[in-house]
């Protein structure tokens, strides 16, 4: 996935889940971040942060915030980039020839990212985008997730149904050691993902080439799941 008309600039503050202030030539700007989540260690003041340039005259905020650079990591933080490269990576075989890729398809209670078809064989695929890192280790969520605790069931269901099923979590960086989940934060989704596995769901984590202009998927990462 690409994006258009990126400038760079230097995060100052927060001041809620939807807005940042930055500097961007010599002027403060307020910018929409296109994340939702807490992203405290990666939106600190005095971060460069790389901004998409609107072509639409008439929105209250001109740019939007996707990438932050955290040491020599640039990340990319735009929640909906995840599901993009997901969707191109699933077109270039990433997970073998399909005939069928469908976005947003319901299930039961549950919208899931992607309706797959492999000849006869028909599943669902569900996307989690990875932004939180330390010392080279990913781990999600980054907060309480009780929607991914019910997405992690429902395929679980899905599977036991007769369908494919699968959790593909989009590392939004490189390069990385392991994925784990971030047990500190919301052990009952860590205990969803054992579950999953045992049950048959197939649980799958890659690192993303990051540039300030683009994002896709790249290398398979080993899961950790204790």
């Amino acid at each position: 996935m690409k994006y258009k008309n990126i400038e760079s600039a230097t995060f100052l503050a927060r001041p809620n889940r939807f807005i940042a202030k930055v500097k961007l030539q010599r002027q403060e700007v307020v910018c929409h971040v296109k994340n939702t989540g807490r992203c405290k260690e990666l939106l600190v003041p005095g971060a460069k942060v790389y901004l998409e340039k609107s072509t639409n005259p008439l929105r209250k905020t001109l740019y939007d915030l996707v990438a932050v650079k955290k040491g020599s990591l640039l990340i990319n933080m735009d929640a909906q980039a995840p599901n993009q490269a997901a969707q191109e990576w699933l077109a270039a075989d990433g997970l073998g020839p399909l005939t069928l890729i469908k976005p947003e398809t319901t299930y039961g209670d549950s919208r899931f990212d992607f309706y797959l078809e492999k000849g006869s064989q028909k599943g669902f695929l569900e996307v989690k985008g990875v932004t939180l890192e330390k010392d080279g280790l990913v781990s999600f969520p980054d907060a309480p997730t009780e929607r991914g605790v019910k997405h992690i069931q429902e395929l679980i269901k899905c599977h036991q149904e007769g369908y494919l099923a699968y959790l593909l979590f989009v590392i939004q960086m490189e390069p990385v050691k392991y994925f784990r989940p971030h047990w500190e934060t919301h052990p009952a989704f860590a205990e969803a993902l054992i579950e999953a596995k045992a049950a048959g769901v197939r649980l799958l984590a890659y690192s993303c080439h990051v540039t300030k202009n683009s994002m896709a998927i790249t290398d398979k990462v080993k899961i950790k799941l204790k």
